[in-house]
């Protein structure tokens, strides 16, 4: 198996049932505070990608900086929603789970044993 990791905020329940779930497995991830610790613009495309997923599906609506943002505009590109992520992480659904070459998200936490 790869490496393991988990993209993570202590603060939610989601995230820490997820990482609960992982180690209950016997996996060590590698854990990462992404509030403190933003993923690049890079490494945000490709969560996109392997997730399947268009940038405002990866986005918390309900955020304070979403609205303020005006990420709700239909004229904002791919691109410029991945940098509001990167500049502000608050924004990105929690918690995203890397391994073996895929991703999850961890909404609801079971949905990361598939690519466990």
């Amino acid at each position: 198996m790869s490496e393991v990791v988990i993209l993570h905020n202590p603060r939610c329940s989601k995230s820490r049932a997820t990482l609960a779930l992982i180690e209950s497995r016997g996996i060590k991830p590698r854990i990462i505070d992404y509030l403190a610790d933003p993923p690049s613009l890079a490494e945000i495309e490709r969560m996109l990608n392997l997730l399947g997923l268009e940038p405002r599906a990866l986005m918390r609506h309900d955020e304070a900086e979403y609205t303020q943002l005006g990420l709700d505009d239909p004229g904002l590109g791919r691109a410029e929603l991945i940098a509001a992520m990167h500049a502000h992480p608050r924004l990105i659904q929690r918690p995203v789970v890397l391994a073996n070459g895929k991703a999850a998200l961890g909404r609801p936490p079971e949905s990361v044993l598939a690519i466990l």
